[in-house]
Parts: C-alpha cells; structure tokens; sequence
C-alpha cells in the first residue's frame, strides 16, 4: 500500500484469495457489473452520495474500492474522505488492470 492508502491489483488479488471478510465495493455502472465484476457490492459513482448511509456503519473500518481503470473510484475515495471517511483505498487501475493479472 503506498502512503495515500491506494492499493495495487496485486495487493487486491492477495485480498480477495486470503479469503478473509473485507469491505469491497464497485463504484462501475450497473451494465459494466454485468459484464464483469469481483464481487464487489456494486453503488454506482453516481449513487454514492444518496446511498452514503450506508457506509455510515462501517466508517472507522477499511473499505477498498474499484471500477474500470480506477478513475471514478479515485473519485469516491476524495468524496468518502471528505464524508470523513480515513480508510478509503483505491484499487490503481481498476478491474482492467486486475483482468491483465
């Protein structure tokens, strides 16, 4: 992980293969999900901000963040952090770069 909290999409296949619980969301649109996903909860960049609430619950805890070349959830991590969210990582690259793994 660097030191503004982005994780690779190596660390994240790490992640996802230890097979522990984590907090894993995709910010794609919902025809992008369909077509690919890994297992993410899908909330749409777009409906972020409407469906904060529920984040709310798991605000002090990390949460990990993807979509398709890690634009738009770099996006939501600057929101999230604004909402005062402190352990917010994006995944460089998004699911284009963990499809080239």
């Amino acid at each position: 992980m660097d030191d503004n909290n982005d994780i690779s999409v190596e660390e994240l296949k790490a992640l996802i293969e230890s097979g522990e619980s984590f907090h894993f969301y995709d910010v794609r649109n919902p025809d992008e999900y369909e077509e690919a996903n890994l297992g993410a909860k899908l909330i749409p960049l777009g409906d972020l901000q409407s469906r904060i609430d529920e984040l709310e619950p798991i605000k002090g805890e990390h949460i990990y963040i993807h979509c398709r070349s890690g634009a738009r959830s770099g996006r939501a991590k600057q929101y999230l952090e604004m909402e005062g969210f402190e352990n917010v990582h994006n995944v460089l690259g998004g699911i284009l770069a963990y499809q080239e793994l």
